[in-house]
């Protein structure tokens, strides 16, 4: 597969531990695109040991480490402000999970519309079973340091340090059975009512199948990109 730039935007959207997170980082790389994992983005602030005493921290915390989202007036204003930022870099941009909710959707996907043009939009679903989901997500890590998310396999299950940095890995909040329960049911009420908005503006879903290897899920995305891209 020969990488190739594309100055678009992609938006990778599944159910928890459908491996947005880590296609978006393969497929950014691939693309030449910049991956803003708007969860990610959210933990780093809502976690932030300076900003601990901030009543608007305070409360974004205490949602997002109990699985619900957060305020998305919030959640809107700063990942515009990356957007914005992102592109005025001249580069394209990728997406995990993100919009996450339809007040956001339609705050951004015409902001996004805007910057990068419609037919530049590329939207993928990959699809996976909530047994598949709740599995995945309580048995991987997390590398504290840069954020790499180590998918669990009987090879690595014993792994402490990070393959890529050799930073700690952790197991999130996020990912203890009882949280991801309520993470698929905020999926399914908040974010998969997005599908027939984009569906409505004229934006293809493309539908991936997510069960198979992270390496065959990649091959089906980039597959699909291409054609999109056309």
């Amino acid at each position: 597969m020969t990488p190739k730039s594309f100055n678009g935007a992609i938006i990778i959207y599944g159910p928890p531990g459908s491996g947005k997170g880590t296609q978006a980082n393969i497929i950014g790389k691939y693309f030449n695109l910049t991956h803003l994992d708007t969860g990610r983005l959210v933990e780093k602030l809502v976690h932030n040991p300076r900003l601990k005493n901030d009543p608007i921290i305070k409360k974004e915390r205490k949602k997002f480490d109990s699985g619900k989202l957060c305020t998305i007036s919030w959640v809107v204003r700063i990942v515009k402000e990356e957007i914005e930022k992102i592109y005025k870099k001249g580069k394209g941009i990728i997406f995990s999970g993100s919009p996450r909710t339809l007040y956001e959707a339609k705050r951004l996907i015409p902001y996004l519309e805007k910057l990068y043009k419609k037919e530049k939009i590329c939207v993928i679903r990959i699809l996976i079973k909530p047994q598949t989901s709740i599995f995945r997500n309580s048995h991987r890590k997390v590398c504290e340091k840069c954020g790499y998310i180590l998918v669990y396999s009987k090879k690595n299950k014993n792994l402490r340090k990070c393959p890529i940095c050799n930073g700690k890995l952790i197991r999130r909040t996020l990912d203890d059975p009882k949280i991801i329960k309520i993470r698929i049911k905020e999926y399914k009420k908040r974010t998969e009512p997005i599908y027939k908005y984009l569906t409505k503006r004229g934006i293809k879903i493309i539908d991936i199948n997510g069960e198979p290897s992270v390496e065959k899920v990649t091959k089906n995305i980039i597959k699909n990109l291409k054609n999109c891209m056309k």
